[in-house]
C-alpha cells in the first residue's frame, strides 16, 4: 500500500489540503539568501498570519525581531496562549537559495504547479534520461511530490507549524502555549537564528512565557521510499572551517631545490587531511563524516617561472562528539605531519638528484614552523606597534563586504602573515568560517527527557504502519539553525581567537536561553537542486498531526 493511501486511512487530523496551500503560498514569496524578497518576507507573513482567528484577536502576539541587512530582514514571532507558561517552540527558516540552477524554468521556479508540469514536459520530451531525471520524472508524475525553490527546504516546514498553531488555537482547553519561530538567512550564516537567539531572554520575560523545548522543522533528504526521511534527530551536526596559508620559499624552476614550494607542503597536508577516515568524529551512537577540502589554491595572480610561495587550504569538517578545542588540536597535528612529510620527501629528491648530477646538494630546507592565527596576529602587533590596531580595523571593515568566508578568511590571513613579516617554510592555520555548534539531546536534564518522551509517545501512534513510522536517529546531517537554537553560551577561545575575519565569530550572550531542541521536518529530494521536490503525504498529511501530538504530550505535563 502507498504511503498516499495509508496517510488518507489515519484518524481525521489537521487537514492535509489546508497545509499544502499554505506551503505554496510560502513558496510563491521568493526569498533567495539577501534578496529584497527575503526582506519583505516577514511582512508578508505577518500578514498571512493576521488572517487566523486567534490572532486577529490577539495581534499582540505577534513580533518582528530585527535581523541585519539593508534593507533590514526580520524574524517573525508568533505565540498561541494556553494555560500556564510552559511553552514549546516550532522553528524553521524562510530564506532560500539562489533559482539560477533553474536556467530557462526560472521564472517558474517559486511557482510550483506549474513548475510541475513544465517539468514533466521537459523532462519526457527528452531523448535520453539520466538515473536522476527519471527518478525525478516518476516522482513528479506519481502526484506524490511537488517542486519548487524552497518548498522542501523548508517552507513545508513552515506551513506544518502555521496549520499547528491554527489546530492549537481552536481548542479553548489547551494547556501551555505554542510559539512559532521564523528566521532569515539560515543559508549563508545562520544570522537570523542567532540574533533571534541574542533577543529571547528579553522577548520571553515580555511575553511571560518559558520555552521548554523546541522542533526545529527543517527537511530531510531520502532517496529511497521514506525510511530514513521519516526521522526525529535528537541533535545536530557541528561544522567548523580550519584552514591552513602555506608560506614556502621560492625558487626558480630551474633549481627547484634551492627553496620548497609551498604548493607541495599544501600537497602533503591535503593527503594528510582529504576523506582521512580515522578523522571521522564517532561515538557509540553515530560517525561523522571526514574532513573534506573546500579550497586548495596557489595565492599568486601573475605567471612567474618560479615556484609558488604562498599556497591555501580550508576543510568542511563535520563534528558531533569532539570539542572545537580537541578539531583544533587534531587539524594542527596532521598539518604538521603533512607540511613535514612533504618537506622531507623533498629534501630527499634534493639528495638523489645531487648524486645523479654530482653538484652539492642544497641546504636541507627546515621543518615548517606552524602558527596559529592567533599567535601571528600577536607577532603583527608587535612588529608593527601603534599602527596595527587602525590597519587591521581597516583590514576587517573591507573583508566584512566580501560574502565569501574563505576569500575574505584568505585576504585577512594573508594581511597579518604580512604584518608579521613572516618567513617559511611555515604553516598558519585558523578557522575560515562560521563554527556551527553539534548539539544533542542530554537525557540527565528533566526537560530533555519529557521531549524524549513526548516524541516516543506520539510516535506509538504510527508504530504500526509501515509507510508512515518514524524512527529516532542520534544526529541531523545538515548545517543548520539548530546549532544556534537552545544552546547556552560555548565557553571555548579556541575558535573567536583564531577566526581572523571578526563577523564569522559567533558571541552567544550570557544569558542564552538553554532548552532542548531535535529536528522533526518534512523529507524529499534533492534540496538546493533543480529537481528540488517534497514527498507530499508525509510532509501535509502524517507530520501535522505528529507535530500537533507532540506538543499536546510535551505541554500537559511538567518534567520530572
Amino acid at each position: 500500500m502507498s504511503e498516499n493511501n495509508s496517510a488518507n486511512r489515519a484518524p481525521a487530523g489537521i487537514d492535509p489540503a489546508r497545509v499544502e496551500a499554505i506551503a505554496l503560498r510560502l513558496t510563491s514569496w521568493g526569498s533567495e539568501t539577501g534578496s529584497a524578497g527575503e526582506a519583505a518576507f516577514a511582512d508578508r507573513l505577518i500578514g498571512l498570519l493576521q488572517e487566523l482567528p486567534y490572532f486577529r484577536a490577539h495581534p499582540e502576539d505577534l513580533r518582528l525581531v530585527a535581523s541585519h541587512g539593508e534593507p533590514l530582514t526580520r524574524n517573525v514571532v508568533a505565540l498561541v496562549r494556553g494555560r500556564g507558561r510552559r511553552t514549546l517552540a516550532l522553528a524553521g527558516h524562510f530564506d532560500t537559495v539562489s533559482t539560477d540552477n533553474y536556467h530557462e524554468l526560472r521564472p517558474l521556479a517559486c511557482d510550483s504547479l506549474a513548475l510541475k508540469a513544465a517539468l514533466i514536459d521537459s523532462l519526457s520530451a527528452q531523448r535520453t534520461r539520466s538515473e536522476q531525471e527519471e527518478r525525478a520524472l516518476a516522482d513528479l508524475v506519481s502526484g506524490d511530490f511537488l517542486p519548487g525553490r524552497g518548498l522542501l527546504d523548508m517552507k513545508s516546514g513552515l506551513a506544518v507549524a502555521i496549520a499547528c498553531l491554527e489546530r492549537f488555537a481552536e481548542n479553548p482547553e489547551r494547556e501551555g502555549n505554542l510559539l512559532f519561530l521564523t528566521t532569515p538567512d539560515e543559508e549563508r550564516e545562520s544570522r537570523g537564528m542567532r540574533s533571534l537567539r541574542n533577543a529571547l531572554p528579553a522577548l520571553v520575560k515580555d511575553l511571560d512565557i518559558e520555552i521548554c523545548g523546541a522542533l526545529n522543522l527543517d527537511v530531510t533528504s531520502d532517496q529511497g521510499e521514506g525510511e530514513e526521511g521519516r526521522a526525529v534527530f535528537a541533535g545536530t551536526i557541528g561544522k567548523l572551517l580550519p584552514f591552513a596559508l602555506v608560506v614556502g620559499l621560492s625558487s626558480h624552476a630551474a633549481y627547484p631545490f634551492e627553496g620548497v614550494s609551498a604548493q607541495a607542503i599544501g600537497a602533503g597536508i591535503l593527503a594528510e587531511l582529504e576523506g582521512n577516515a580515522d578523522l571521522s568524529d564517532r561515538d557509540a551512537h553515530d560517525i561523522s563524516p571526514p574532513p573534506i577540502c573546500l579550497e586548495a589554491k596557489d595565492l599568486r595572480d601573475g605567471y612567474e617561472v618560479t615556484t609558488p610561495e604562498r599556497f591555501w587550504l580550508a576543510f568542511n569538517w563535520l563534528y558531533h562528539a569532539m570539542s572545537a578545542d580537541e578539531l583544533f588540536t587534531r587539524f594542527r597535528a596532521c598539518v604538521e605531519q603533512g607540511a613535514s612529510g612533504a618537506v622531507s620527501r623533498f629534501a630527499d629528491q634534493a639528495q638523489r638528484y645531487s648524486s645523479m648530477t654530482g653538484r652539492p646538494a642544497s641546504a636541507v630546507p627546515a621543518m615548517p614552523r606552524i602558527l596559529s592565527i592567533a599567535e601571528v596576529r600577536q607577532r603583527a602587533e608587535e612588529v608593527m606597534g601603534t599602527d596595527f590596531a587602525a590597519r587591521y580595523e581597516a583590514e576587517q571593515a573591507a573583508a566584512g563586504r566580501i560574502d565569501n568566508p574563505l576569500i575574505a578568511s584568505r585576504q585577512l590571513a594573508t594581511f597579518l602573515v604580512d604584518a608579521a613579516r613572516l618567513s617559511g617554510p611555515a604553516v598558519v592555520i585558523g578557522f575560515a568560517g562560521l563554527h556551527y555548534p553539534a548539539s544533542r539531546l542530554e537525557l540527565d536534564r528533566a526537560e530533555d527527557r519529557a521531549l524524549q518522551s513526548a516524541i516516543d509517545q506520539a510516535r506509538l501512534g504510527l508504530a504500526d504502519d509501515a509507510a508512515r513510522r518514524v524512527s529516532w536517529k542520534p544526529c541531523f546531517q545538515g548545517i543548520s539553525d539548530m546549532s544556534f537554537l537552545g544552546l547556552a553560551a560555548d565557553s571555548t577561545d579556541v575558535v573567536s581567537d583564531n577566526t581572523p575575519v571578526s563577523r564569522l565569530v559567533d558571541r552567544p550572550p550570557a544569558s542564552a536561553l538553554r532548552f532542548p531542541a531535535v529536528n522533526l521536518g518534512p523529507w524529499g529530494r534533492e534540496f538546493h537542486q533543480k529537481f528540488e521536490r517534497v514527498q507530499r503525504p508525509y510532509a501535509f498529511a502524517v507530520l501535522p498531526d505528529l507535530v500537533m501530538t507532540i506538543a499536546r504530550e510535551f505541554l500537559a505535563k511538567e518534567a520530572d
